[in-house]
């Protein structure tokens, strides 16, 4: 047991030092802390140059339009102000910087406004839809009068309709715990498709680097392939809930810091229930297990790190599979497909999460679907293990099925 946890942390702190595992994990936490600002940042971004602008408005004939459409600018946090000078003049301040845009007003030949927003560069659209808008209202306004048609009629005809979803079912979630449970979901579906990726393959390389080296060879002699296979899954286990841990604490403490501020994250990311990130955690636990055997597995057939990705991609592929149908599934959770795929093991961690966090589950679907997980993570265990025995001792290129049997074929010599 000891040499099992010895090559456990070897394996541990041999990647917990990487320069690769160091800036991966400081460019997720950017990330996260970026996300759980992301209404600040929007607000930094908006904050910008053209929130300063003001808007010259022109007006050449009278100035009927000109304070109807200023005053509905204004209301929309656009700064204005109405001028007598000529199109020519706004022109020439404007691009000496003088002025910052101008919107020449005009009647049209049905007797509405019409407008042309000019400035020396147009590339930020924030200002000219607004001035758009307001020019628009005017336009409503203007041609209502004319119809003589009630201004209180005209906003009850552009009034918003009232449209409310209610479940009928006393046990259905409300739409704010659907709205938490699609932020979770979303989140547990990346972490599962990205750990894939990264954790998968860093035990498929960690298995082929040790035996490109002949490592191998002195370790099979002094600790059982068994051994070694586990011990190097939970090492990369251990840094990635480390990993996880550092990511975590980082939201946390980034949407605590938004306390307060009614912001998006804020009010999804608070209140989520505590069985549901239960049920993340089981399922993530059980989908890294699931994936880390086979790909322990699959770096024990290789002979060159090189080689790693032939063996891993198909793998890949499932995962990628897997993300494409939990993506569906977050608008239709209750879809047959999406109920048949929640029990197959390879989509189970992330279809049957998303189904539990979507839906009301019978207790004893989601405890099949971790009881089939369970249970394939244990013949995976057996089988992998015999694989893994063979599969440290062959060198030799890929050739799929056939260094499976192979593999097994030496395992059994080894007995």
């Amino acid at each position: 047991m000891n040499k099992f946890f010895i090559i456990l942390f070897h394996t541990f702190f041999t990647k917990l030092k990487s320069r690769s595992f160091i800036l991966s994990t400081i460019i997720t936490a950017v990330i996260v802390v970026g996300i759980a600002n992301i209404d600040r940042i929007f607000e930094a971004f908006e904050s910008g140059s053209d929130r300063d602008q003001v808007v010259t408005i022109i007006e050449e004939r009278d100035r009927e339009f000109s304070s109807l459409i200023a005053a509905e600018a204004e209301s929309l946090g656009v700064e204005t102000e109405i001028s007598d000078m000529s199109e020519e003049e706004a022109e020439n301040r404007t691009s000496q910087g003088e002025l910052d845009a101008f919107l020449v007003v005009s009647e049209g030949a049905d007797g509405l406004p019409e407008a042309v927003y000019k400035a020396r560069s147009i590339a930020n659209e924030r200002v000219p839809s607004l001035m758009r808008q307001a020019v628009q209202t005017v336009k409503v306004q203007a041609a209502a009068a004319r119809l003589g048609i009630d201004e209180s009629a005209l906003d009850a005809v552009y009034a918003p309709v009232t449209f409310e979803t209610e479940a009928v079912s006393d046990t259905a979630r409300s739409q704010e715990e659907l709205n938490q449970a699609r932020f979770l979901v979303n989140a547990l579906v990346v972490v599962i498709y990205f750990s894939v990726l990264a954790y998968g393959n860093m035990i498929a390389m960690e298995v082929a680097a040790e035996k490109t080296s002949r490592v191998m060879e002195i370790l099979v002699s002094s600790v059982s392939p068994v051994k070694q296979m586990f011990a190097k899954i939970f090492g990369i286990a251990l840094l990635g809930i480390t990993q996880y841990v550092v990511i975590i604490t980082v939201g946390v403490l980034s949407v605590a810091g938004n306390a307060g501020s009614g912001g998006y994250t804020e009010e999804i990311a608070t209140g989520i229930p505590s069985g549901l990130l239960v049920y993340a955690f089981v399922f993530f636990l059980l989908g890294y297990l699931f994936y880390a055997t086979i790909s322990a597995v699959l770096g024990s057939l290789v002979s060159r790190t090189e080689e790693v990705n032939i063996v891993i991609t198909p793998l890949t592929l499932v995962v990628v599979v897997a993300f494409l149908i939990s993506m569906f599934g977050l608008n239709a959770p209750d879809s047959p497909i999406i109920t048949i795929t929640s029990f197959i093991p390879f989509f189970t961690p992330m279809v049957m999460f998303l189904r539990v966090g979507m839906l009301e589950l019978p207790v004893w679907e989601v405890a099949a679907g971790m009881g089939l997980m369970a249970v394939s993570i244990v013949l995976l265990a057996l089988i992998g293990a015999r694989i893994y025995k063979g599969g440290v001792l062959m060198y030799g290129k890929v050739s799929s099925i056939k260094d499976i049997r192979q593999a097994l074929a030496i395992s059994k010599k080894e007995r």
